[in-house]
């Protein structure tokens, strides 16, 4: 029969979750109710079968991200693997190549993956997009220049009871952000609220402000006999730390220094505007390193840049170069912004821009300025249409995506 190319079936999905976790080295659980199995539904596979069996898995999970201030539908690219002997013969490319006419088809005009190596998805035109920023400080060390150490009530709260309100806080949070993902529960329940027992139980504390509004959160773990001190041996480990505004963020900080016999706190999911380096007495006790972080990818280029959201009115032609993975994308497009919306459409111009559509989701996420882009001979233009570009792609915050999927 050959490769065949097609969804897997309800009943193969038990395979699927087995070779998922056989490529993952069991990440996610190696048996067949694995969570790879249980989160997938068979709709949003791609595979590669040769005669009935399971070469190559692919899922694309339905997601909405935040996009400078809109909503945006976002395809999740997960579970991507192959058996060791049907490797090198190109069944991803070819699984790829059909997914991403299928994105455009539903409707999805970005994607969006973590990596497990740059090498292999680069060549399918994503961009790092994201970063982690990795803090290791000591609770001795939390203290800030100006001696302003927040006026929020900070208290913890039970983790079913809190759910409700730090669910409400992050999505004021993400309304102005780029990246961040709409979160259903489940994403929650495998992210930010995911038990692992060898950090110790979850704990959640809200920041409420004089007014009584709940203005941020910070969701963590505590263990003993992780730091090799004498008497602080304790690592409080942040999974995340929401504010509303910048009283909310000192307030978490001086709760999560409160923890006198903590030695160390971890936290490997800031965003890369984190203020921490502006607000710190000595900030290069945060021991901070970048990370790479969620990797995206342009799908639909028009209907990608007329879902963004802008701040300024601008009108610039955008030279796409030609892209066998989606050549739909080719091409020059009028891009007409304001604050209410945007238009993109195709024009017979000569471009003001010319760009890759990797690079073009560099500049669309805010991840990289067209200065920058233009610096490193990514990006064409003359110099007043580069600072066009830098203007209207600009982001209210630096992209970021702490949920894995």
């Amino acid at each position: 029969m050959g490769i065949e190319i097609r969804q897997a079936t309800a009943e193969e999905m038990a395979e699927f979750g087995i070779l998922g976790g056989y490529v993952y080295g069991g990440a996610f659980g190696d048996g067949p109710d694995n969570l790879i199995a249980r989160v997938t539904r068979p709709e949003w596979t791609l595979c590669a079968f040769d005669d009935g069996k399971l070469a190559t898995t692919f899922s694309t999970l339905p997601f909405t991200m935040r996009a400078n201030g809109t909503a945006m539908p976002l395809a999740g690219v997960s579970t991507v693997g192959t058996q060791p002997e049907y490797r090198r013969r190109g069944l991803v490319r070819r699984i790829h190549t059909e997914a991403l006419a299928r994105m455009r088809d539903a409707g999805q005009p970005v994607a969006a993956l973590w990596a497990s190596q740059a090498a292999i998805y680069q060549r399918y035109g994503y961009a790092m997009t994201t970063l982690r920023r990795h803090y290791a400080v000591d609770t001795a060390d939390i203290r800030f220049h100006d001696g302003n150490g927040g006026s929020g009530r900070v208290e913890r709260v039970d983790a079913d009871a809190g759910y409700d309100i730090i669910k409400a806080i992050y999505i004021e949070y993400i309304a102005e952000r780029t990246c961040y993902i709409h979160r259903a529960k489940d994403l929650w329940l495998n992210n930010v609220l995911e038990p692992v027992n060898d950090d110790g139980p979850l704990w959640i504390a809200v920041c409420h402000a004089e007014s009584g509004r709940a203005v941020g959160y910070v969701v963590y773990t505590l263990r003993a006999s992780k730091v090799d001190h004498a008497s602080r041996d304790q690592e409080l480990k942040i999974r995340e730390l929401v504010w509303l505004d910048q009283d909310a963020y000192r307030s978490l900080w001086s709760f999560v220094a409160s923890h006198d016999l903590v030695g160390r706190v971890a936290w490997s999911s800031a965003p890369a505007d984190d203020p921490a380096f502006e607000f710190f007495l000595e900030p290069r006790l945060l021991h901070a390193r970048d990370q790479e972080g969620a990797w995206f990818r342009i799908v639909d280029a028009p209907k990608a840049l007329a879902g963004r959201g802008y701040d300024i009115t601008a009108d610039i032609a955008i030279g796409i170069e030609p892209d066998p993975l989606t050549p739909w994308n080719d091409g020059v497009w009028r891009l007409e912004t304001s604050i209410e919306g945007a238009h993109a459409r195709p024009a017979n111009v000569t471009p003001d821009i010319r760009l890759t559509a990797k690079t073009l989701t560099s500049l669309f996420t805010g991840f990289r300025s067209a200065t920058e882009l233009a610096n490193w001979g990514l990006l064409d233009g003359d110099r007043d249409a580069v600072v066009r570009a830098d203007t209207t792609f600009r982001t209210r915050h630096a992209p970021h995506c702490p949920d894995h999927f």
